[in-house]
C-alpha cells in the first residue's frame, strides 16, 4: 500500500509519499510564515491562495523524490479538518479531482489524527494502545489511544491552548510571528525564579487545562516595568516554566490514571526542549515509554497524513466523492 498524502490546513502546504512496507519515501513542505509575517498572523484568503500556487509543484517534487506515478500510488489522503476552511477546501478539491483521473480512492483525514501518529513514522514507534498529549497552536488535549481510530478524549483546555498561550505572550514580549518558538528561545537566556506564574487547575483534580489567565499574568508583571532584555527574558522563562510543569504534571495524572506505560507527544509544542526534558522524568518515575515524532513532524506536515491514511487504507476503510472538509471537527467523533 503506497500513499499520496497532503496537508493544507492552515499555514504550510505539505505533500509527502507512504510506502505500507518501506515507510516514508519522501516528504515536502512550503511555510507561509514569511507570506503572513507582516500582518502577525495567518490571513485565511492569502493562505488558501497560497496552496493553489503551491500544491502541484511540490506533488511532482514528492513523487519524483519517491520514484513513484499513478501506477504505484494505491490512494491519496489529504486533511480534510479541522482548520481553516478555504485552505481545507483547497487541499479536498485537488486530492478529491487527482483520486478521480487516477482512479484512485481519496481519504479525508482528521488533523489530530495524524498529529497522534505522526510517532508511528519514527524507527522505533509505539504500539497501540498508548495516553498521547497533543499539544499545538489551536489545540491542547489528553487522548486515550486504543486503535486507529478509536480516541477518547479526558482532558482539554477550557480556554487558550498552550500552544496559543505561547503565541500571545510572545506578542506582549514584542516578539514577531510566530511567536511560540521565539519565547521558548528567549527564555533560555531567562533567569529561574525571577517571575513565578500560576500553574492553571493544578491545586484541583481533573485532567483539563487552562492557559488564557497565563496571558493575564504575564501582562500584570510586565505592567510598569522597563521592557528591557534581562526582563523580556525572565518573563519568557517564568512563563515557560509554568506551561511545561501543568503540561508535565496532567500527563502524570493521566498516566496514573489510565494505567497507560507509554506517553505519546504530539503537536508543534512538543518541540519545546524543557517540556521534553520534563516529561522524560515524568515517564522515568512511573517507569512509563516516552515517545516524540522528530522535531520537522511535530509541526503540521504531510508526512504524518499520508501514513494516517495509508493505515486506514490498510485496514479497509474508505471514504467516497464528496464535501467533507470541515473547520471543527472533533476527535472523539471521526470513529473508526
Amino acid at each position: 500500500m503506497r500513499v499520496l498524502g497532503i496537508e493544507s490546513s492552515c499555514d504550510e502546504t505539505a505533500v509527502a509519499v507512504y510506502d505500507e512496507a518501506r515507510g516514508l519515501l519522501s516528504h515536502r513542505l512550503h511555510s507561509q510564515v514569511a507570506m503572513h509575517q507582516a500582518y502577525g498572523g495567518v490571513v485565511p484568503e492569502l493562505a488558501s491562495r497560497d496552496h493553489v500556487r503551491r500544491l502541484l509543484p511540490l506533488v511532482r517534487e514528492a513523487l519524483a523524490e519517491a520514484r513513484s506515478d499513478r501506477t504505484s500510488i494505491d490512494g491519496i489522503a489529504y486533511t480534510a479538518g479541522p482548520g481553516l476552511i478555504g485552505a481545507l477546501l483547497v487541499g479536498e478539491g485537488f486530492a478529491a479531482a487527482l483520486g478521480k483521473a487516477w482512479d484512485k480512492p481519496a481519504l479525508g483525514i482528521h488533523h489530530l489524527e495524524g498529529h497522534l501518529l505522526a510517532p508511528l513514522l519514527e524507527p522505533k514507534p509505539p504500539a497501540f494502545p498508548f495516553l498521547a498529549l497533543l499539544v499545538s497552536g489551536g489545540h491542547t488535549q489528553l487522548v486515550d489511544v486504543a486503535a486507529l481510530g478509536r480516541y477518547r478524549i479526558i482532558g482539554e483546555t477550557l480556554d487558550d491552548a498552550a500552544g496559543e498561550a505561547f503565541d500571545k505572550t510572545a506578542k506582549l514580549l514584542g516578539l514577531p510571528y510566530p511567536g511560540g518558538a521565539a519565547l521558548a528561545s528567549l527564555a533560555e537566556s531567562g533567569r529561574s525564579g525571577e517571575f513565578i506564574f500560576p500553574r492553571p487547575m493544578l491545586d484541583r483534580p481533573g485532567l483539563d487545562f487552562s492557559f488564557s489567565g497565563l496571558k493575564t499574568a504575564a501582562l500584570v508583571a510586565l505592567r510598569g516595568r522597563e521592557l528591557n532584555d534581562s526582563v523580556r527574558a525572565d518573563v519568557a522563562r517564568g512563563f515557560e516554566e509554568a506551561v511545561v510543569e501543568t503540561l508535565a504534571e496532567k500527563c502524570r495524572r493521566a498516566l496514573t490514571q489510565t494505567g497507560h506505560q507509554r506517553l505519546v507527544v504530539a503537536g508543534g509544542v512538543g518541540a519545546n526542549r524543557r517540556l521534553r526534558e520534563r516529561l522524560a522524568a515524568v515517564a522515568r518515575g512511573l517507569n512509563a515509554e516516552l515517545y516524540f515524532p522528530r522535531t520537522e513532524f511535530c509541526t503540521d506536515n504531510g508526512a504524518m497524513i499520508a501514513l494516517a491514511g495509508c493505515m486506514r487504507l490498510a485496514a479497509g476503510m474508505r471514504a467516497g466523492f464528496g464535501i467533507n472538509a470541515r473547520a471543527n471537527w472533533e476527535l472523539g467523533a471521526i470513529g473508526d
